[in-house]
């Protein structure tokens, strides 16, 4: 087992102290982990952010195989077990904490209360606007990143960034569903999630307080 100090040694060979800190204070959820969560959450762990929140109820597929994170051995096991067990090969002295259960409107403020960001990576649209509109009026200190149009093999460079709300970011191209015959690829789901996690590093990085405990 690889030592808390060799990774942080190397870590610190690349970043300044004050974004170390940044990082490692930094407290995050993920809301589902399909191909936009499994991604951004191993992203996230890469980057040195320190707590992580990860829900969802569901098991690995066969079928999740074409672009999410998991491998053959994690069939069947809670997606949140097996993004534990990847993460726990990529950081393991990280602070990961794992919730399996669906998500509703009722217990969606319990869940998340605690975590200045939110990334919502739900498939359904109405769970992704049932989450959204949840937390953006029962928690007013969370920020929100949220996913929208990755389908199929389209140009990536039409996914995109942008700041909906105060405290909303909306990534993807909010075009391209997955309907009329359009699946869910490696490439594009991967840039969307991408965006998305460097839209939480933003936000730890360049804005007063957010993502640290407390804010």
């Amino acid at each position: 087992m690889i030592s808390r100090e060799e990774l942080e040694r190397a870590f610190d060979a690349r970043f300044p102290p004050e974004v170390q800190e940044k990082l490692r204070r930094a407290r995050v959820a993920v809301a589902g982990l399909g191909g936009l969560g499994s991604n951004i959450a191993v992203m996230l762990a890469r980057s040195g952010v320190g707590h992580l929140l990860l829900v969802d109820f569901d098991r690995v597929d066969v079928t999740n195989l074409n672009r999410q994170m998991y491998l053959i051995p994690h069939l069947g096991m809670t997606k949140c077990g097996a993004m534990e067990q990847i993460i726990g090969q990529i950081s393991p002295y990280l602070d990961i904490r794992t919730r399996v259960i669906r998500v509703t409107e009722e217990n969606a403020a319990g869940l998340f209360a605690e975590y200045p960001i939110v990334c919502e990576a739900f498939d359904r649209a109405d769970q992704k606007a049932m989450l959204v509109g949840t937390l953006l009026r029962s928690c007013p200190q969370t920020t929100l990143v949220s996913g929208s149009g990755m389908a199929g093999f389209g140009d990536a460079n039409r996914i995109r960034t942008e700041r909906k709300l105060s405290r909303l970011y909306l990534c993807g191209d909010q075009q391209t569903d997955i309907g009329d015959g359009m699946g869910l690829m490696a490439p594009r789901v991967a840039v969307c999630a991408g965006h998305m996690a460097n839209k939480v590093i933003q936000l730890i990085l360049q804005d007063e307080g957010a993502g640290q405990p407390g804010a």
